[in-house]
């Protein structure tokens, strides 16, 4: 709370507001299958051990993150080869979920059939990317060293992303596949309904596309205050500009949703390949120009804020699909489940506990967390998952079981450092950072308000039995990344007026609470 807690209002505005997946993908014919699917259907007790030790998913270098200096003309284009990348990764561990039975019969199948073509795939629009620089006058990287993927267990992954070994494009690592745990176990539960699978499975809705039993925690087993990433730090306490800003946007009430994203992805329809709520701005989509955000409507409470507040959606997978069964972005993509809106979406602006806070730039993007973080590795992770009436006990790398009368909570604190010049960077990331361990911003930033989005659902605890997990929920995510916890994130464009983001400033540095 800040010292003086005088509230401003303003007049209210209208309101315009993973255990079985056998899914086709649609005009590929590719089929999304359990991972040890083929090792169940056989009824073989030795195909299944076989099947069980294979590879989990595919990894590879996450290009995006590694272009830093990316001339402005060049990057539409470079944007849309970095989708093709992200496509062609998804299609590869398609064939890698839906072969396992060529695998356990054949040891160079994973490194001859998938990650050699997609080697090459690879190279081919890496070049690309590199005459979209050179086309423009900028000096492209040397790319190719990042056409290589790997094969990669169900493990957790570690700092440096190298979260499992296993198979690389030149051959088998350490002589031998990975031993992975099994990553959703047989599907018990059977393909339906035109294979959306129609009863629980190994994880209740995802099969080996997660999540696992190994991916929940009960609340209670959680230490109090024992967060363990450095990403996401409170930018606020008791020093410095101690105010807050709150908007009320809704909870998208509206189901306004699609899996574009115009931050990474301009210009590329399902560039996320998982759905996207949407509270704020109601125009924001993959084709959105910044005139277009301008001048869109807005679900918040306040019609000055039109900024684009999106996350990706939370499913639970009790057997029942939602509207995108089957279309890009849900079922094609292995997104699969009932998608369950917020009942509460809190958004606040804080301040920064050593200095004031400055105005942040119309249109300026920030993109906190990594939802490639299981296969990158935590250097960009920023997840804290908890229960009502247990918030001092935050979960970064599992989903909450939460004790009756008590709802899941994710928390998201956003980059509240900016370098004073540039709303995006070449990799979404470098114009803005988190503040030091003692709330400074480093590198010459400027201290800005800190977006801090708490989102509360009311879902079933999922029950695990002999290792099985029933009711699961997950967020979306890329098919590759097993829909993990540990890639929540959350996204944020600035569309305040230039009068609403002053008298933010000024509430949060003059210690004031204000909506």
């Amino acid at each position: 709370m800040g010292r003086n807690t005088r509230k401003r209002r303003t007049p209210l505005a209208t309101k315009a507001i993973a255990a079985s997946a056998a899914l086709a993908l649609g005009g590929g014919g590719l089929i999304w299958a359990n991972f040890y699917a083929s090792a169940h259907e056989e009824n073989s007790a030795n195909q299944t051990k076989a099947a069980g030790a294979q590879i989990a998913t595919i990894q590879c270098p996450d290009v995006g993150q590694k272009l830093t200096k990316v001339p402005k003309r060049a990057r539409r284009g470079v944007d849309r080869e970095l989708a093709n990348l992200d496509k062609q990764i998804s299609e590869a561990y398609s064939r890698l979920a839906s072969t396992r039975q060529a695998q356990a019969g054949d040891p160079g199948f994973v490194n001859n059939a998938i990650l050699g073509p997609l080697k090459s795939k690879r190279t081919a629009a890496l070049d690309r990317i590199g005459i979209n620089i050179r086309r423009v006058g900028g000096k492209a990287p040397n790319l190719g060293r990042f056409a290589g993927c790997k094969g990669m267990a169900a493990n957790p992954n570690t700092n440096d992303g190298n979260a499992g070994g296993g198979q690389n494009d030149g051959g088998q690592n350490n002589g031998g596949q990975d031993q992975g745990q099994n990553n959703g176990g047989q599907n018990n539960g059977g393909q339906g309904n035109g294979g959306q699978g129609n009863g629980q499975g190994g994880n209740g809705g995802q099969a080996g596309n997660g999540p696992a039993a190994a991916d929940f925690i009960k609340i209670e087993d959680v230490q109090p205050n024992s967060r363990n990433l450095p990403n996401g730090l409170a930018a606020n306490g008791e020093g410095g500009s101690t105010g807050s800003f709150t908007t009320n946007c809704g909870t998208n009430e509206n189901e306004n949703r699609n899996s574009d994203n115009v931050i990474v992805a301009p210009g590329v329809s399902n560039g996320a390949q998982h759905q996207h709520d949407y509270v704020g701005n109601q125009s924001n989509n993959a084709f959105a120009s910044d005139e277009d955000l301008a001048n869109a409507q807005t679900t918040c409470q306040n019609q000055g804020d039109k900024s684009s507040y999106f996350w990706p959606v939370l499913r639970v997978q009790d057997g029942s699909q939602d509207i995108d069964q089957g279309q890009p972005g849900g079922g094609q993509d292995g997104n699969v489940g009932k998608i369950v809106e917020p009942a509460e979406a809190q958004l606040k602006f804080v301040g920064n506990r050593t200095s004031d806070v400055v105005a942040m730039p119309k249109a300026l993007r920030i993109i906190t967390g990594d939802a490639k973080s299981f296969t990158n590795g935590l250097n960009n992770a920023n997840t804290s998952w908890s229960c009502t009436g247990f918030e001092d006990r935050q979960v970064t790398d599992k989903y909450p079981i939460c004790p009756q009368g008590s709802s899941v909570v994710r928390t998201s604190n956003f980059q509240s450092c900016w370098d004073g010049q540039n709303i995006d960077s070449a990799n979404h990331r470098t114009h803005v950072d988190f503040v030091e361990a003692d709330g400074t911003c480093s590198n010459g930033f400027q201290a800005i308000p800190q977006l801090q989005v708490r989102l509360v659902y009311d879902v079933q605890a999922p029950q695990i039995n002999n290792g099985q997990v029933q009711n699961a929920f997950a967020v979306d995510s890329f098919p590759e990344q097993l829909h993990k916890p540990i890639t929540d994130h959350n996204d944020f464009i600035n569309f305040f007026d230039e009068d609403l983001m002053n008298e933010m400033v000024q509430c949060i540095n003059n210690g004031e609470d204000c909506q």
